[in-house]
């Protein structure tokens, strides 16, 4: 197993941690961490890819790890506009050409954001766990997708806002003992996510996030004019793999189907079966072949 380097990348509003193998490869792909989780999750992918050629760099989103905020007074946003023009201003503080783009969870909405905001930033796209255009307050819920965001509900209520304060690695577990197949993982893989949630501004982003997704927040007027131009979600030009795992009981397989309208070049999608809401850390070997196989060798 290779140690991977730890990195600060300045931005205008943060101080990104980065982990980073390889700092010599031939091409870059940027691997994005999703809720609740932390960089960590991609180390098994990130160190094939490495092998395989690619520099691999896995920052910590706002409010996670040792990610900070560069002012007191910027408002501690969550909002999905947010995620996607921080992905941005890593490629851009790197002079990154053309990464390609991997994520899960949050990852995948704020790297198909990125793409969203600026056609041509990436080479590929790929989504895990989540379907594109699933960021609109307006769309339509099947009461079984409904009752699996139970926890955006009850993280609306004062509540809900306590326990995720108060009792966050209790709250986040509970969403790795659901959300997979029983027995998916050992508890210092758990405990090696959870101490990203340590951030001091960790409960703020994540409250914030959930409540303004569901229009029941309002968001930092910085990224109004980003969230016009990402709802309704654009067509994405960039060519984009989806992985889903089969078993998610987070977001319903059926949640990324029929999606292949939004996207002008290229698009696949692969169910994982018995696979749950985590492929990168259920099936690390999978994800990793199915990235280098739709991106292509680093020295392509």
């Amino acid at each position: 197993m290779t140690s991977p380097r730890r990195l600060l990348v300045q931005t205008p509003l943060l101080e990104i941690s980065c982990l980073e193998w390889n700092a010599g490869g031939l091409r870059t792909a940027v691997l994005v961490h999703g809720w609740p989780d932390s960089p960590e999750s991609w180390s098994p992918v990130a160190e094939r890819l490495a092998a395989d050629g690619y520099r691999v760099l896995c920052p910590a989103l706002r409010g996670f790890g040792a990610t900070r905020y560069r002012h007191a007074h910027t408002p501690r946003s969550g909002e999905l506009a947010a995620l996607g023009r921080d992905l941005l201003d890593v490629i851009a503080a790197l002079s990154l050409h053309r990464p390609v783009l991997v994520g899960h969870d949050w990852g995948a909405r704020a790297t198909a954001n990125a793409c969203g905001l600026q056609p041509g930033v990436a080479s590929h796209l790929v989504l895990l766990s989540v379907g594109y255009g699933t960021n609109d307050p307006n769309q339509a819920l099947s009461l079984a997708q409904a009752r699996n965001y139970w926890y955006h509900w009850f993280m609306a209520t004062p509540r809900g806002a306590d326990a995720l304060r108060e009792n966050r690695r209790e709250f986040t577990r509970y969403m790795w003992d659901t959300w997979s197949p029983p027995g998916w993982y050992e508890a210092a893989q758990f405990e090696e996510a959870a101490r990203a949630f340590d951030n001091p501004d960790w409960p703020e982003v994540v409250l914030h996030s959930y409540r303004h997704r569901w229009g029941l927040a309002e968001g930092d007027p910085a990224y109004a004019s980003d969230t016009a131009r990402l709802v309704p979600a654009p067509v994405l030009t960039v060519p984009t793999l989806v992985l889903h795992g089969g078993a998610d009981a987070c977001n319903q397989p059926a949640t990324s189907e029929g999606k292949e309208a939004w996207f002008s070049g290229g698009y696949e999608r692969r169910v994982l079966d018995r696979v749950g809401h985590f492929p990168q850390r259920e099936a690390p070997h999978t994800v990793a072949d199915a990235i280098l196989k739709f991106c292509g060798a680093a020295g392509a």
